[in-house]
């Protein structure tokens, strides 16, 4: 029996009918169209269905959409600032951190939480909080030199305030 849950995603509010075993990531894809949450493993321990729940990075793919009634989520389509990319998705495309582009949102989330956590992280520190994300593609090198990037951006960027 479907429910009506209000969700905040990016900034709006939905009111959505539900089944109480519906996944988060299947409601924000096929309810509400935000393809950059990909389905990975099904299990939360890839990383590519990652967003952000007032904050907090959590997987999708194991998270009932209506545990997250009254949360804010955000997905790599909401973390825009105006017409300019986050300066996280700037870096990434900087320093050739995207190569097949699956795992990219996930760890462009985590790497936004990362940084709201801890804006000076050290390279132990990265790779401890990226853990959560695969990449089959780059060799995490690049990602962690993106996220260095964006560190250093984000406190021009503090300094600037």
């Amino acid at each position: 029996m479907k429910r009506i849950v209000n969700l905040n995603v990016n900034g709006l509010q939905y009111e959505l009918a539900v089944e109480p075993n519906d996944i988060l990531a299947d409601v924000l894809r096929e309810q509400l169209h935000l393809t950059g949450v990909k389905k990975g493993c099904d299990d939360g321990d890839c990383g590519a269905c990652s967003v952000l729940c007032d904050g907090k990075v959590i997987p999708s793919c194991t998270t009932l959409a209506c545990e997250v009634e009254g949360r804010k989520i955000i997905t790599i389509e909401g973390v825009r600032q105006g017409a300019e990319l986050h300066p996280v998705q700037q870096a990434f495309i900087d320093c050739f951190a995207i190569q097949c582009g699956f795992c990219t949102p996930g760890m462009v989330l985590a790497s936004i939480a990362l940084l709201e956590e801890n804006p000076d992280p050290t390279e132990e520190e990265i790779r401890d909080y990226l853990r959560g994300n695969i990449c089959r593609c780059t060799g995490y090198t690049k990602i962690i030199d993106a996220i260095n990037q964006a560190k250093e951006v984000l406190k021009q960027q503090k300094e600037a305030q």
